[in-house]
């Protein structure tokens, strides 16, 4: 199944994590810490889209607080969009908003690592196609596509219990991601 397929099949849960995924991956451009956002992925393990809804919108606002930044002013795009993802989290954990923040998480994460991909120099400016696979796609790219594939095929077979090796296939995509960053920091001093 193609992503698009899967954030369209996936239920409040999956969607939940396959934003807060993205996200998680993103960090490094927040200067955030690695458990930045392990609260939140507590609150999901805990059910925080079913009963417990309240305990992610303050989770959620804790995260925010503890990510804050400076004005994007003067940021490149690409902290910008991982910005734009912490932003636009809603602060309900169900209905059609997470669906479109899952989404809006998808392809602002790949297009992050389009940004930040050493190799794919050619085509930066287009999105990258999430309904096929990673033909023809730049490496960090593709990876980050499987990624995103691969958590919610993660939550869709195993529902709750997906969620620690979805978390695992986030930090994995998020040290590959800190060390591009870091790279591209060395480059420009």
């Amino acid at each position: 199944m193609s992503l698009v397929e899967l954030i369209a099949r996936a239920d409040a849960r999956g969607l939940a994590a396959s934003g807060l995924a993205c996200l998680d991956r993103c960090v490094p451009l927040l200067d955030g810490d690695d458990e930045a956002l392990r609260p939140l992925w507590a609150l999901l393990a805990d059910d925080a889209c079913g009963a417990a809804g309240r305990d992610w919108a303050e989770g959620l606002a804790q995260v925010r607080d503890k990510l804050a930044g400076p004005d994007a002013g003067g940021e490149d795009e690409a902290v910008v969009l991982a910005r734009r993802m912490l932003e636009a989290a809603p602060a309900a954990c169900t209905g059609p908003v997470l669906r479109t923040w899952a989404d809006a998480c998808s392809v602002a994460s790949l297009r992050i690592h389009r940004l930040l991909d050493p190799v794919g120099d050619a085509a930066r400016e287009a999105d990258v196609p999430r309904d096929g696979g990673t033909e023809g796609l730049p490496p960090l790219v593709a990876a980050e596509l499987r990624r995103q594939t691969g958590v919610l095929e993660l939550l869709a077979d195993r529902g709750a219990a997906g969620l620690r090796p979805a978390l695992e296939v986030s930090t994995e995509g998020r040290r590959v991601l800190r060390a591009v960053v870091s790279r591209r920091a060395r480059g420009r001093a």
